[in-house]
């Protein structure tokens, strides 16, 4: 399957990585794509990169892993045209670092970037996904307790949910995917981030997640 990666940070090398290595062709787009030349070396001619344009026309799937704060800019680069009715996961915090650490939230309560995204670009099928962990966990979750934590995903589309579940179980070995409904879900996914960054604080290590016992 072809997948464009939009973002060439920690969270998109990683996803594109990890799809580069499960077989895809992976395309990763960036604002400054010779900035890649060491890690695409690297990689042995498995992915490709250039703009986030071209990563965008690229992918049958799209992974928006942008930083939060410029995320709608960045897709509207990407194009509009170029993402209408593909699935786009879409990875990214809308974190607030003008005023240091901890971030705050640039949107929360009553909207989502999840949300803003998806009526930005009504023709794209929104799926959030990912968003509430480490970046190498989201590829590899058995590196802790054996896989045995949670996914959460939500978005409009049943059919772009079950497309992104099948993927994460398949490529990266989830086992519990909770579906959390619609897209406004995204508000509850986005505002854990506050929580997950005290947790972070306190374990001084990003190696832990969620995992809901009923």
């Amino acid at each position: 399957m072809k997948v464009g990666i939009l973002g060439s940070g920690t969270v998109g090398r990683t996803i594109g990585g990890k799809l580069a290595e499960c077989g895809h062709d992976v395309f990763v787009g960036s604002r400054e794509p010779g900035k890649l030349k060491e890690w695409l070396a690297g990689l042995k001619g498995r992915v490709q990169a250039g703009t986030l344009a071209e990563a965008a026309r690229h992918g049958e799937i799209v992974f928006n892993c942008t930083a939060g704060a410029g995320s709608l800019d960045a897709l509207r680069v990407a194009g509009e045209g170029s993402l209408a009715n593909k699935v786009l996961v879409d990875v990214a915090n809308p974190l607030d670092f003008s005023k240091g650490m901890p971030p705050t939230l640039l949107v929360c309560n009553t909207d989502s970037l999840g949300e803003q995204i998806q009526r930005s670009f009504p023709r794209t099928r929104v799926v959030k996904a990912l968003n509430t962990m480490n970046a190498l966990l989201m590829v590899d979750p058995a590196q802790l307790a054996g896989g045995e934590h949670d996914l959460f995903l939500c978005g409009n589309d049943d059919g772009a949910k079950r497309q992104v579940t099948e993927l994460l179980k398949k490529e990266f070995g989830w086992k519990s995917v909770i579906d959390l409904g619609d897209i406004g879900a995204a508000r509850g996914m986005e505002m854990s981030l506050p929580f997950w960054l005290r947790l972070y604080g306190v374990y001084q290590s990003p190696a832990f997640n969620y995992r809901i016992v009923r």
